[in-house]
């Protein structure tokens, strides 16, 4: 028996598959070879060129020393590589996430305080924790719940706070930490007098430089050498003697063991803020897994993408990382340099080891400046121009869900703003589902089978004894109040149409308070002289009614298959008088 028929087999074992499911890495463990490692080899150099001024800029944003940035993006890859589901996906620090660590954590701890780092430790952990248990859970379907008019909301928000934190080392002037947006820009301009023009001149060059690089070609890592052409600018005006402050050199030490504030009272502190941050790092990851699958063809499992995240923050935070999610840039840049495995984002991992043992003082002549106008370029590319303009003309549900969503990031806690977001979208799609559209058809064609149009937008004749009703959207107690207004005002309003016929192809599922209304609606009908009857019910939902027991109450004999079968059926009822009065012939079936 040949390997290939011994593995084929093995694979086939439902034993065999959960493990497989559990352990990605032995699905793409088994494809790795000479060509495939060369890729992933050149991947991981691009990738660590592109991850080395990032990380070091995002742990600034979160509050945290330089090297915590380096850390992260070390220890993340490589577990999500070996647990998650994207094969191209490059998890790590990311912008919007740092700024709502910083948020979070500076709201319970000051920053720059002793405790900050172990709080910002237990953030992390607790976020894992929360991922880890989504997944556990199968809950992959979770964040289908944040709108992307949302995210892009929360993400311009976030951009605008990032930038904002950085004009004090662009301008070089001594913010008090911890204050709210707007009171940061409040001092900023009462003290604008008192800038320092090198530390502005040299962030100005970072930028300028950095925007023409990228112009020049998009495969140069422009960052990284935006900010060697700031540390030279800043080396030639002697900037350091002019007060222009350093980001110093990293501790050249690996990530050692460290225990995050496990203490009841922080714990309770931060669970608010740990399971916001924790689906917001889940929203990030698997879009970005996603849209990086269009392209390479993989097919993304929600759930196990979940587990990796979980297990990549939960591990890392006993190991000096702040929490992470996927990184677009970075993984679009995976993608684009050729890798074939996740060992592309661990052999990056593997080459910020080597810089920390061997280069430790490669940020000893970055000026903060320089690093500012980094992050600021960043905070710039986070706000999504295009998509908030398409929100802003096209919808005005979207649109205040994306107003509300930007200013409660600038006003409120980062964590709230985004369960505003949510609530909100929640209210506007109960208020959607509540009001299902109830509309009065008619046929446009009965050629070949019977073609039911509004007959409001293509101005159609009715029938004198028949009214057709389609109602688009499901009977639930949210919807209950609409529907049976609406049922009212078509049999107050009707002139000697006494039998009534709902169109029932856009209703999905009947629920009890639903039924209930139902019935009561067609005893109301049946006094008055009417009669009730309903077509093209979809299976599923005629199997509901009949386990509430609602099919035989509202009698089975008054629910057609199709809407012909429905017409065949009532058309014998109706008045022969009147019929021959009518001057239109709505339905093959009429005499």
């Amino acid at each position: 028996m040949s390997h290939k028929t011994v593995t084929s087999d093995r694979s086939k074992r439902p034993a065999y598959r959960t493990v497989q499911n559990w352990m990605p890495f032995l699905v793409w463990g088994r494809r790795i070879n000479r060509e495939s490692l060369i890729a992933d080899l050149l991947a991981g150099l691009t990738g660590a060129i592109m991850v080395l001024p990032q990380s070091v800029a995002y742990a600034m944003i979160a509050g945290l020393p330089p090297e915590f940035g380096l850390y992260t993006a070390i220890i993340v890859p490589i577990i999500t590589g070996l647990f998650g589901s994207s094969r191209h996906m490059i998890s790590g620090p990311a912008a919007a996430i740092s700024i709502v660590v910083l948020s979070v954590v500076n709201n319970i701890v000051p920053q720059g305080t002793d405790a900050y780092i172990p709080a910002v430790l237990t953030l992390t952990l607790l976020a894992g924790l929360f991922q880890f248990g989504f997944g556990l859970a199968r809950m992959g379907t979770l964040v289908n719940f944040i709108s992307h008019t949302v995210v892009i909301g929360f993400t311009a928000g976030a951009a605008i706070l990032i930038a904002s934190s950085q004009f004090k080392h662009i301008l070089g002037l001594a913010v008090p930490s911890g204050m709210p947006f707007y009171a940061d820009w409040d001092f900023i301009f009462d003290h604008l007098s008192s800038f320092n023009g090198y530390s502005l001149s040299i962030a100005l060059v970072t930028i300028l430089s950095t925007l023409l690089i990228k112009k020049i070609s998009k495969k140069i890592p422009a960052m990284l050498f935006g900010m060697i052409i700031g540390s030279l600018c800043c080396w030639l005006l002697k900037g350091e003697t002019q007060g222009v402050p350093m980001v110093g050199e990293l501790s050249g030490q690996l990530p050692t063991f460290f225990l995050p504030d496990l203490s009841a009272n922080t714990l309770s502190a931060l669970l608010p803020g740990a399971l916001a941050i924790a689906i917001l790092g889940l929203v990030e990851a698997v879009a970005i897994a996603r849209a990086i699958a269009i392209h390479s063809g993989q097919r993304i499992d929600g759930n196990q993408e979940f587990i990796g995240q979980g297990l990549a923050n939960t591990v890392g935070s006993f190991f000096t990382c702040f929490v992470s999610s996927g990184s677009f840039t970075r993984s679009g840049v995976n993608y684009d340099a050729g890798a074939k495995t996740p060992l592309a984002g661990m052999f990056a991992a593997l080459i910020l080891v080597l810089i920390l043992l061997f280069a430790p003082h490669i940020t000893r002549y970055l000026p903060l400046p320089a690093m500012a106008g980094a992050i600021l370029l960043i905070a710039w590319n986070l706000i999504d121009i295009q998509h908030i303009r398409q929100i802003l003309h096209s919808n005005k549900q979207e649109a205040s869900i994306l107003l509300v969503t930007f200013g409660s990031t600038l006003i409120v806690a980062l964590e709230f703003s985004i369960y505003l977001g949510v609530l909100i979208s929640l209210i506007f799609y109960l208020k959607r589902t509540s009001t299902p559209t109830i509309m009065e058809v008619a046929p446009k064609s009965i050629s070949q089978g019977t073609d039911l149009r509004s007959v409001q937008r293509f101005q159609l004749p009715e029938c004198p004894q028949l009214k057709i009703i389609r109602i688009d959207g499901s009977i639930f107690f949210g919807a209950v109040d609409h529907i049976q207004k609406n049922m009212q005002r078509f049999s107050e309003e009707n002139h000697g149409q006494n039998h009534i016929l709902i169109n029932c192809s856009g209703i999905n599922f009947i629920d009890f308070a639903g039924a209930e209304m139902l019935l009561k609606e067609a005893k109301l009908l049946q006094k008055k002289g009417f009669s009730l009857s309903f077509c093209a019910l979809k299976n599923t939902v005629k199997d509901e009614l009949a386990a509430l027991n609602f099919l035989d109450k509202l009698g089975e004999e008054n629910f057609y298959a199709t809407v012909d079968d429905a017409l065949a059926g009532l058309t014998p009822r109706f008045n022969s008088d009147i019929c021959s009065q009518c001057r239109h012939k709505v339905f093959k079936q009429c005499p």
